[in-house]
């Protein structure tokens, strides 16, 4: 094999110049100056299941915040608040190591799912993906037409048509904006939340009302300006892809040992023995790209693997009678080297760390309780004597991490013999703390220690014990022989 079957060809079979391949792809040119992408509408297989896929992902987004699991929020992140949710459950940040972990095991899978599967987060998954391309373009389709009649609306002067159609899209995109933003303020204090401030209106909730107003305005000013730019040039992932991705890693890639050397179309013509490949350099794959790279010159940065090229393509070679796949979901290695997809030793090692996390996530989300208690010894106080018995103050903290009201006993563990003074039974409600102050008492012969280790326990209303504390009791200091 020579060196440029190596590489991915642009043109005749050349190889792609480096000097000249921002130039030739991307939303810039050599000097900087962005370059405005018109893609056509896709259409084909793959895009009825991106439609499928961001009908059930809009569906989650927009329903999720309005549903409740035994009273509480599916997902709530109130960090403000420190009021946690996820699946209902409630989170405090005595449980921030157990969220740190799912972060830790949420970005195992994202290297694992990368270094196999390539960008398909970005171009089936990614919200940015999801409401630039099904949202926002298709209204921009709507109003103004398909790619060739925006390329005409953008150059023509600003009269009548232009400044309604141009009008009513920034109008609409500025409605789903503010759509968009109070959903996201949902997540984080809660529908009801988001509805009362709303009704009381922006004087009695100025910050509130500027913090939607300049989330709204960076929605809009991202999906209806920066668009694609946000992919190629800001978002961290695209770049982090390029350490990740291998030979072996499933991409969007374009057959070129089958399309080179392209040539257009000529009915009747015997390809093959004129020495052309399958592709027609028709350039419908980059006409279609909605960052604007021609898929033809290798893998890029900038591609996001919405599989819009793909549906273009086979479109072209089923009116010309060639077999489908000249740019599909391939390895390198499957194009260059006709080795098909193997699941590597790296691949298995990453799998086997991931499932080590989420089953020790697992196990830390079992074992996390349905009550943590606190017993602290007031600062400044000591022990008192009185008819033999010995006595420490306590002020405790008994926090109630289930979905149902706990009724619970106090009792001291160890050593034996101890006793609890004052309130014994604390009713705790759901997702609630409970805050008071106990004595316990043990008889002077049971301490021999000025300070002694003990352990005290709290019973739920069947007996069974739920948590446990240890802490310390001061006594008269005694002398040992």
């Amino acid at each position: 094999m020579s060196d440029n079957d190596k590489n991915y060809r642009g043109g005749q079979g050349q190889v792609v110049n480096p000097e000249t391949f921002r130039d030739s792809v991307g939303t810039m040119d050599q000097s900087g100056k962005r370059k405005w992408v018109y893609p056509r509408k896709p259409k084909g297989r793959y895009t009825d299941y991106r439609y499928l896929v961001t009908i059930i992902l809009l569906a989650i987004y927009f329903g999720l915040p309005f549903i409740k699991i035994n009273g509480n929020p599916v997902l709530m992140l109130n960090v403000l608040d420190r009021e946690f949710f996820i699946m209902g459950q409630p989170f405090y940040l005595q449980d921030f190591f157990i969220l740190a972990l799912g972060a830790i095991a949420s970005i195992v899978f994202i290297i694992l799912f990368t270094v196999v599967f390539g960008r398909i987060f970005c171009g089936w998954i990614c919200p940015q993906t999801i409401f630039m391309e099904m949202i926002f373009r298709k209204i921009e389709y709507a109003i103004e037409g398909d790619r060739n009649k925006q390329i005409r609306l953008d150059n023509q002067p600003w009269n009548t048509e232009k400044i309604w159609k141009r009008s009513l899209k920034w109008f609409i995109y500025a409605v789903i904006s503010i759509i968009i933003t109070h959903i996201m303020f949902m997540y984080i204090v809660g529908y009801e939340r988001v509805f009362e401030i709303m009704q009381e209106g922006p004087f009695e909730h100025p910050t509130n009302f500027l913090v939607m107003i300049l989330f709204t305005a960076a929605f809009y000013f991202v999906f209806a300006w920066f668009r694609e730019q946000v992919c190629t040039l800001v978002c961290p992932y695209g770049r982090l892809q390029g350490v990740l991705i291998d030979k072996q890693t499933i991409n969007v890639f374009y057959d070129f040992k089958r399309g080179e050397n392209r040539s257009k179309w000529r009915k009747g013509e015997d390809r093959r023995a004129a020495g052309k490949g399958d592709c027609i350099d028709c350039n419908q794959c980059v006409v279609v790209c909605p960052t604007g790279i021609d898929i033809r010159d290798g893998q890029q940065l900038e591609c996001v693997n919405c599989t819009a090229c793909i549906d273009a393509c086979d479109e072209v070679m089923v009116k010309v009678g060639l077999p489908k796949g000249l740019i599909r979901y391939a390895t390198e290695d499957e194009i260059e080297k006709e080795i098909p997809f193997k699941f590597t030793n790296k691949m298995k090692a990453y799998t086997a760390v991931l499932i080590l996390l989420i089953g020790f996530l697992g196990f830390l989300l079992y074992q996390r309780g349905a009550m943590e208690a606190k017993f602290i010894k007031p600062a400044g106080t000591t022990y008192f004597v009185r008819d033999g018995q010995i006595s420490n103050t306590y002020n405790y903290t008994l926090l109630n991490k289930s979905n149902t009201k706990k009724i619970v006993t106090i009792k001291v563990m160890e050593p034996a013999n101890g006793e609890i003074r004052g309130v014994n039974k604390i009713v705790v409600e759901k997702d609630k703390m409970a805050k008071g102050t106990i004595g316990i008492s043990f008889p002077e012969k049971e301490i021999n220690k000025a300070k002694q280790n003990i352990k005290i326990g709290i019973y739920d209303e069947k007996g069974e014990l739920i948590d446990e504390y240890e802490t310390y009791f001061e006594g008269p200091f005694k002398l040992q022989f």
